[in-house]
């Protein structure tokens, strides 16, 4: 919807968002473009027509380069600028270390695209030639046009989650991984424990039985079958605390028992394909432990940040979920929309029209691809617990008109909920169910 100057929405918002970056590069101020590396870093001072004022090349590491952004500023003042404004790429750790450095010396900072420069490099001259001092410029050129964008400055409780959030994702990758490994491993060598349950690695009893197999089979599963049900069952419920659980399902144990006289499978690679799973499984058991001490911690910085109640309210969001998803979008409350944090994500829809065509519209796969992952493993988990959300994937799904697969309907399914997310952070409010669902003030009222 527009307003009576035939501005949108959009247009209103992107208008603010230039005005900030207008302050940040003011004509006043000369642009010092960086390409940072590891320990040989190029730099340039150029004005806002991309004109190079002044180039230099430094063997420094990126704590070592206060000195860079004295020699900056003494040359724009030399120019008749009355500052520096610094740019650069966000190349790992190092623009944070050169934006503390700025920031002492009272200097703006913005970031570049790395795609914006990849794309730019043929812009510059046709040729596509890529070297160091060329890229600075391109980056200098791209600030003064206001093809960047102010890096988030997180403080360091939310700094602190973020980084929990890394942990996480590394070792959920890496438990994935061990799955997947321990799934193949069994299907090559003893299939017959797989089909024991109809979700084994979900099930402590399974992972328990299957624990005592592996740790006294020695490769040999005759070996615990002499054992006996009676014995296996008592060595299943002495293992079972160590996997999560109090009391065993019995009938899950009695089909890995069963199991055991199963002689489907590869008997040449039986022992050492067991042996290999006995040490995934215990490599798997490990970094399920780490996991779920991480998830505490980001409870716990959740609960630090006073937002647990608030994203608990949203049905099926668990705290673990809920830190997961704040660790990579830092502080809601910095987008000026609900919509600017699903584009971070990159789960808006992307727009293929002209005139009269309408190409087939999918999301934009730009943003944080680690959002985007974390808030599709919380719509696994919120879908059957969340009626609203339940309902809209129905919806989704079963409509007569423009129907949806189940991806794309889990796809549309995570961007609602990190519009949830920030309405109820950003306004401090629960999240009610009939607003979510869409309901006019009057059936709310109802």
């Amino acid at each position: 919807m527009s307003d009576r100057s035939g501005l949108s929405r959009g247009d209103r918002n992107r208008n603010v968002r230039l005005a900030r970056l207008r302050a940040l590069l003011p004509a006043d101020h000369a642009i010092l473009g960086i390409d940072l590396a590891d320990d040989k870093q190029a730099a340039v001072v150029t004005d806002h027509d991309s004109r190079v004022i002044a180039r230099r090349r430094v063997s420094a590491r990126a704590w070592e380069l206060g000195g860079l952004l004295d020699w900056a500023a003494g040359q724009a003042a030399a120019a008749g600028f009355t500052s520096v404004t610094v740019a650069c790429e966000p190349t790992g750790h190092r623009w944070r270390v050169l934006d503390q450095l700025a920031a002492e010396r009272g200097l703006a900072l913005v970031c570049v695209q790395p795609l914006l420069v990849y794309r730019a490099r043929e812009g510059e001259d046709l040729t596509r030639d890529k070297s160091d001092p060329k890229d600075a410029v391109i980056i200098a050129r791209l600030a003064a046009g206001l093809h960047c964008y102010e890096p988030e400055r997180a403080d360091a409780v939310w700094a602190r989650l973020r980084h929990l959030g890394a942990r996480r994702d590394q070792l959920t990758t890496s438990a994935t991984a061990q799955v997947n490994q321990i799934r193949d491993l069994l299907e090559c060598a003893w299939p017959a424990a797989l089909a024991a349950s109809g979700s084994p690695f979900r099930s402590a009893s399974w992972r328990a039985a299957v624990a005592v197999v592996l740790g006294r089979c020695a490769g040999d599963l005759a070996r615990v079958r002499r054992l006996g049900p009676a014995r296996f069952e008592a060595a299943v419920r002495r293992e079972l605390p160590r996997q999560g659980a109090a009391r065993p399902c019995l009938r899950i144990v009695r089909a890995v028992f069963a199991a055991l006289g199963d002689g489907a499978g590869v008997t040449a690679h039986r022992p050492g394909a067991l042996e290999r799973v006995h040490l995934a499984f215990c490599d798997w058991h490990d970094t399920r432990a780490r996991l779920a001490e991480v998830e505490a911690r980001m409870t716990a910085v959740l609960d630090e940040l006073g937002l647990t109640e608030l994203v608990t309210t949203i049905a099926g969001l668990t705290p673990a979920g809920a830190a997961a998803i704040l660790a990579e979008t830092g502080d809601p409350a910095r987008f000026a929309s609900p919509r600017a944090l699903v584009k971070h994500a990159g789960l808006c829809p992307r727009d293929n029209a002209s005139g009269a065509f309408q190409g087939k519209t999918s999301i934009s796969g730009r943003g944080r691809p680690r959002l985007r992952v974390a808030t599709w493993r919380a719509v696994w988990a919120a879908l059957p617990n969340n009626p609203v959300m339940a309902a809209r994937f129905t919806h989704l799904t079963t409509r007569d008109d423009n129907r949806l697969a189940r991806q794309q309907a889990r796809t549309a399914c995570a961007a609602a909920l990190l519009r949830w997310i920030h309405v109820v952070i950003t306004r401090k409010v629960s999240w009610d169910p009939a607003i979510a669902a869409g309901a006019t003030p009057a059936q709310q009222a109802a």
